[in-house]
């Protein structure tokens, strides 16, 4: 089984349905990266602030090993965080992530945020997370969103970078972009389910030639296991009314449903599972079409609701960047 791509900006093919890597924990990272591999993913969205990319590399190393893929065969997604913003920083990090995933380039690396923080040493505390002293105190780096997607650019010019891109930008945050990258981003990676569908996003990135990925496909589900108040009061999509009753009808699970609501769109997914028969149920959620009516439906399920933004995790009066 395997997953139908879509053609970047950049020229390269990506997956339309990969694997993401979010509270994929250490001790099992490997082995679910290999499963995953085995049942056909070829795409694997990985980040710093996950914690796990040594995991993530063993995985990967062990499938090429055993002769299950070649390097060339998968296509690797890796995100830089905000601390590391400052143009001086952000090829060693680079350098840093690629060794711990045991690969000479990303296939696919994004900002993040676009926030830049004050640089945290990697030998003082990896990944650094959103806190300069680790608990409380948030402080900001003078770096530019423009001096940091410059040094972006020029990982592509070094080889450590296939395609470059954003995440969590909104419409404002591109458009400033576009007024200054000499290499445009190849993709925008947003939170996107029915609760929040991101229209008028959608629109704009499509319309700047910009693929865009869905991160938390499920909605609140994610959140749910974080204990997060935000994501508890909604409705799981999953046990939704509405969604099941499609599920029914296609012969298909929920969260299928979820995942082709946003592939027929050509807007890929990265959902996340460890177990193979769910993998492979998520792989194959291209497999059938939604009708209108189905579409109609979810689309006036839109609540507007974000669940990842930093002001849900922790309070802080500093970090309103979805304002």
């Amino acid at each position: 089984m395997s997953s139908p791509t879509v053609k970047l900006n950049s020229g390269y093919e990506m997956p339309l349905v990969g694997f993401g890597l979010w509270k994929v924990d250490n001790a099992t990272c490997a082995d679910t990266v290999y499963n995953a591999i085995k049942a056909g993913y070829r795409l694997f969205d990985g980040a710093c602030d996950y914690g796990n990319e040594k995991e993530c590399g063993e995985g990967v190393a062990r499938a090429i090993k055993d002769g299950l893929v070649k390097r060339e065969d998968l296509f690797i997604v890796s995100k830089l965080w905000q601390t590391f913003h400052d143009e001086d920083k952000v090829e060693p990090i680079t350098r840093r992530q690629l060794a711990d995933w045991q690969v000479d380039y990303f296939d696919l690396f994004l900002i993040h945020f676009p926030v830049a923080l004050e640089y945290v040493d990697p030998s003082v505390r990896y990944p650094p997370g959103w806190h300069y002293d680790g608990d409380k105190e948030i402080r900001w780096s003078k770096a530019t969103n423009q001096e940091t997607w410059g040094a972006m650019e020029k990982l592509v010019e070094k080889g450590l970078a296939r395609s470059i891109g954003v995440s969590n930008y909104q419409a404002q945050t591109l458009y400033d972009t576009f007024k200054y990258a000499k290499i445009r981003p190849a993709t925008l990676q947003v939170e996107l389910h029915p609760y929040l569908q991101q229209t008028e996003l959608v629109r704009l990135a499509k319309a700047e030639g910009l693929v865009v990925t869905a991160y938390s496909s499920f909605g609140p589900t994610g959140f749910l296991e974080l204990d997060m108040d935000r994501a508890k009061s909604v409705s799981p999509l999953m046990e939704h009314d509405a969604i099941k009753a499609m599920a029914a009808k296609h012969n298909k699970t929920p969260a299928q449903v979820l995942l082709r609501w946003a592939t027929q769109r050509g807007i890929a997914v990265i959902p996340k599972t460890s177990r193979p028969a769910v993998m492979s149920q998520n792989l194959d959620c291209c497999s059938f079409d939604l009708d209108q009516e189905d579409m109609d439906r979810i689309a006036k399920m839109d609540l507007n609701v974000k669940f990842n933004k930093p002001t849900n995790y922790f309070p802080t009066e500093k970090l309103w960047i979805f304002g």
